[in-house]
């Protein structure tokens, strides 16, 4: 990990930081009895692990990151699985549906896997879950719900929940209805009989016995320990019960669980612990604004975004604006990665307050020298590969190699990986929507006078050169200032069928000023639109 002067640190507004001084400020400053800071995640494997689980980790981590910059305190981070929850319906994008069908009811860890690979439902998501996670490198521990409460790791903290159980229950009183009040309870019996996750009222508490009662599904008045994995908490009060058993020091949520993450609070404290430190970040969405959900599966897996792009870029999305609304689909993939690559490129000419202050920065937790760094935007890799139409990546190396032979696979290890996601985005979302238009009269007259500008400058013209032509081009024919958007929106429109691009003097720099001519003349000609 990279580390900068504590001075720096303290100064630094970036949000991980604000977020680490949390923490701090929650601690004293001093070491916890239990020898370390814990930052914990948490994650629901009643379906397929989503990008919004991989964010919670990686923005935690971050804040992690900050933390070891601020202060010398050990710290652990772990990725809890609340695998013992019973599943309530059936994802929608799981196979062998009957599968899930026939176990409505049951712990998560106590389902046979659709997939066929595992021995369970929950071990099959969070298999999927670790194996991305360490592919990211992040550092972290894994801990399963039904491990904890059948391990007896959650043993003392059950007991000191059914001492306090009427105290529990008016944390939550409130938000319910009339109904619900008359039979809520902090813990759900699991049948011995069914092994189903009962949502039943509880007849009786014992709390000398460390017992509750309850009518089993048969009507049969059963009495079960709330130790030992024989009892599963209720959501609010579970996520109070790891944060009270474990002593959890930060955890972060998503917006839409700030009641309960304050009732939470409120019966971690009743319990006799300290509710952990944590901000509340805004819901990812899909492409129709709706709520990302495992159980729909309408949002972006991980492996959807990493079969089009890089993962620094997906690193960099979730640090961006964390409380602001974001949709999670796959227009947004380019733009993410542009993003990284402009970033990283500025990380070594800063002080170390403005490195700060820079994702890449945060990304890397602090190692610049992991940094990947690209001379060329993926935007204008997109671009080479519509006009060209490549199928492979060789296709855009001879571009870049024609006008930039110091750029090669080798040199730029980066740059060969993006060359590979252009294509394949390239071919999956760009190729089936493009759309070629004719040119109107000022349009015409714009890329004729543009055409002509370019064959009149030298071969060795740089980016500012083609860029400025390009402005100029528009400039004389009509388009002023506040127009040259539409301007280069017409340019993307007739040349490369699509409504927007990179700087196109970066485009005719490594597609070549007599190729860009060509393009142009057979745009003019009406062969493009006459091809789409």
């Amino acid at each position: 990990m990279g580390r900068v002067s504590k001075d720096a640190a303290q100064d630094a507004k970036a949000w991980p930081f604000m977020e680490a001084k949390s923490v701090l400020d929650r601690l004293g400053g001093k070491t916890p009895e239990k020898g370390f800071v814990l930052f914990e995640t948490g994650y629901g494997p009643s379906g397929l692990p989503h990008i919004g689980t991989f964010g919670e980790v990686c923005r935690t981590a971050m804040v992690r990151n900050a933390f070891h910059n601020l202060s010398d305190i050990p710290t652990k981070l772990i990725c809890f699985s609340d695998d013992m929850d019973g599943l309530r319906k059936v994802p929608g994008n799981i196979p062998n549906k009957e599968v899930l069908e026939q176990n409505i009811g049951k712990p998560l860890t106590g389902i046979p896997d659709p997939f066929g690979e595992y021995e369970s439902f929950a071990h099959h998501n969070n298999a999927r879950l670790m194996k991305f996670l360490d592919s990211f490198g992040f550092e972290y521990e894994f801990y399963s719900s039904t491990e904890c409460y059948k391990s007896g790791k959650f043993d003392d903290a059950l007991l000191r929940m059914l001492e306090r159980y009427d105290d529990v229950i008016n944390c939550v009183l409130p938000i319910l209805g009339d109904e619900r009040k008359q039979t809520y309870s902090p813990f759900l019996p699991i049948s011995p009989k069914t092994g189903n996750v009962l949502q039943c009222p509880i007849l009786e508490t014992r709390p000398d016995q460390g017992t509750i009662v309850f009518e089993d599904e048969d009507g049969e008045k059963t009495e079960l320990p709330v130790t030992g994995g024989h009892v599963k908490c209720q959501w609010r009060p579970d996520w109070a019960l790891r944060w009270y058993a474990l002593d959890v020091d930060y955890e972060m949520a998503g917006e839409d669980l700030i009641s309960s993450g304050e009732i939470a609070g409120k019966i971690t404290e009743v319990m006799g612990g300290k509710k952990p430190a944590g901000f509340r970040y805004k819901l990812f969405l899909d492409e129709e604004g709706q709520k990302i959900s495992k159980s729909k599966g309408n949002g972006l897996t991980i492996e959807q975004w990493l079969d089009y792009a890089p993962h620094e870029s997906l690193a960099c999305y979730m640090y961006l604006r964390p409380t602001s609304g974001k949709k999670l689909y796959f227009d947004i993939i380019p733009k993410a990665v542009d993003e990284y690559i402009s970033f990283g490129g500025k990380l070594d000419e800063q002080e170390d307050a403005d490195k700060l202050q820079n994702a890449a920065w945060h990304i890397h937790d602090g190692d610049t020298g992991r940094v990947s760094r690209s001379p060329i935007s993926f935007a204008l890799l997109l671009n080479l590969a519509s006009v060209a139409n490549a199928e492979t990546k060789d296709t855009l190396w001879g571009f870049i190699q024609q006008y930039k032979p110091e750029i090669n696979p080798k040199s730029f290890p980066f740059v060969d990986r993006l060359a590979q996601y252009a294509v394949k985005y390239y071919i999956d979302f760009v190729k089936p929507e493009k759309q070629y238009r004719m040119p109107d009269d000022r349009e015409r007259n714009a890329l004729q006078s543009l055409s002509q500008k370019l064959a009149v400058l030298d071969d060795g013209a740089d980016f500012d050169a083609l860029q400025t032509e390009v402005f100029n081009a528009g400039k004389e024919n009509g388009y002023e200032q506040k127009e040259l958007r539409e301007w280069f929106k017409a340019i993307y429109e007739v040349l490369l069928g699509q409504s927007q691009g990179p700087r196109f003097g970066s485009f005719i720099e490594l597609y070549g000023r007599k190729k860009t001519i060509d393009l142009i003349e057979e745009a003019l000609r009406g062969d493009l639109a006459k091809a789409a």
